[in-house]
């Protein structure tokens, strides 16, 4: 799944475009300080980044040229701004594409699907990392992120997550998750799994993020 930012100071236009992104099931960080833009870009290090040119503090331009010094992510310039220059130069600068606004929601749709295409590949995306309600899980290094804050996985951790994560709004039966941990769950005492995953919830707390793990109580655990 991919994380798309949105920099846009008009929050009409900024929850216009979050809410269509997201029915699409990308995970949208919506920029509310824009102060801290580049930070932000750094903690979440997006896929793709939907930027503004009118802008408190620093301009679109300007923004662009920062991300543009550490990273090659996608940038498309959303804009009112409808003077040739203006479009020369979000190019100029790094952009990779640009929309006049007032825009057409299916058209912006379809460019940023375009460039993640261009860009990525689903099967590398979802191969390196599992993303969920802003829960960044790097399979490569068996590590878990969220908002900056990062924490290694256990062996068990990791296979618990991994088999959760790829089932997102399922539940997950006790058995099938005892199964891949020890092969043959009939010699494995119940509460063993119960203390793994408790172990997992506890981890994923200690980021910052509540109740991502729940009990379905006979049945196993589900991430909503």
């Amino acid at each position: 799944m991919f994380n798309i930012m949105i920099v846009e100071d008009d929050k009409k236009i900024r929850d216009i475009v979050a809410n269509a992104l997201e029915k699409w099931k990308y995970n949208v960080f919506k920029t509310t300080n824009f102060d801290e833009v580049l930070l932000d870009f750094k903690k979440i290090q997006p896929h793709l980044v939907l930027l503004d040119i009118n802008l408190p503090v620093f301009d679109g331009f300007i923004l662009c040229q920062k991300i543009r010094a550490v990273s090659n992510v996608p940038i498309i310039f959303l804009s009112s701004r409808n003077q040739n220059m203006d479009i020369i130069m979000a190019i100029n600068m790094g952009g990779d594409d640009f929309v006049q606004k007032p825009f057409d929601l299916d058209v912006l749709v379809a460019k940023i699907n375009a460039l993640l295409r261009r860009n990525y590949t689903y099967q590398d995306i979802e191969s390196s990392e599992l993303i969920h309600r802003g829960l960044i899980f790097r399979i490569t290094n068996s590590t878990i992120e969220y908002q900056g804050q990062k924490v290694e996985l256990s062996r068990n951790e990791f296979i618990i997550l991994q088999i959760m994560m790829r089932q997102v709004g399922k539940i997950v039966s006790r058995e099938n998750l005892m199964e891949a941990l020890w092969n043959d769950e009939q010699f494995i005492d119940d509460n063993t799994l119960t203390v793994n995953v408790n172990r997992l919830r506890r981890k994923i707390m200690s980021l910052g993020l509540e109740e991502f793990i729940v009990t379905r109580k006979g049945m196993g655990y589900v991430i909503p």
